[in-house]
């Protein structure tokens, strides 16, 4: 998984991070929650694990930010305040899970790969972007109630997209989310399957799918209020 670490203890920060390394995830560190802000904004994660204190403002600010701004990735929030009502104050922030501090490497990693196989918090539901829904329990996506003919494949990388909510996801990451590899040659289908996707969408009358140069794809429709 791709991780992000926001904790203003530079020790700390690289236990952790050379903790989940070892564990085989590809880790992001932030020393602020302004940095924290910004990686969430510019980058696609899998997981955040957020720090309560940080010197421009406290981890549960930057936890509702993250939740306030559309993302469902999993956070695990770090604190040497282990007190039920700090546990409660950040769950209600938004957070998945809480690790009080001090705490062993093992606890943690075992933490991540608990968070990691729950998945994001978007795991079942529907979106409505206009007359599009998609919707991901029953797998399946519409047009003013009309079946879109999605393959499998189709419906994983729109599903990808859709609740990502504009933020660019590198190819990499949706060859290895959908195809479970990144192998010489996937890119070429993916691409195609991208052609097929826009030309099911056009019924909508805009791009739904935006490419964003040598980097990815991102999701250009904005979703329904009422969604």
């Amino acid at each position: 998984m791709r991780i992000l670490v926001v904790e203003d203890n530079a020790r700390v920060g690289e236990v952790i991070a050379q903790a989940l390394r070892a564990d085989g995830h590809r880790i992001s560190v932030a020393d602020t929650r302004a940095k924290g802000h910004a990686e969430l904004e510019s980058a696609s994660f899998d997981l955040a694990i957020i720090d309560v204190g940080l010197p421009d403002g406290s981890g549960i600010d930057l936890c509702r930010d993250a939740r306030a701004g559309g993302h469902d990735l999993p956070i695990l929030v770090l604190t040497a305040r282990t007190g039920i009502s700090d546990r409660v104050t950040g769950l209600d922030a938004g957070a998945d899970d809480y690790l009080g501090k001090p705490f062993a490497s093992a606890e943690l990693t075992a933490r991540v790969r608990a968070l990691g196989r729950r998945g994001p918090r978007w795991a079942e539901g529907k979106r409505e972007f206009g007359a599009l829904c998609v919707d991901r329990e029953r797998r399946s996506a519409t047009i003013d109630g009309v079946p879109l003919a999605f393959t499998p494949r189709e419906l994983d990388i729109v599903t990808l997209l859709a609740w990502r909510e504009g933020r660019v996801v590198p190819k990499d990451e949706i060859l290895e989310t959908v195809w479970g590899s990144t192998r010489e040659g996937l890119s070429a289908s993916l691409e195609v399957l991208l052609v097929r996707i826009r030309r099911k969408l056009a019924p909508l009358g805009m791009e739904a799918v935006r490419t964003v140069r040598q980097v990815g794809y991102a999701w250009a429709l904005e979703r329904s209020k009422r969604s």
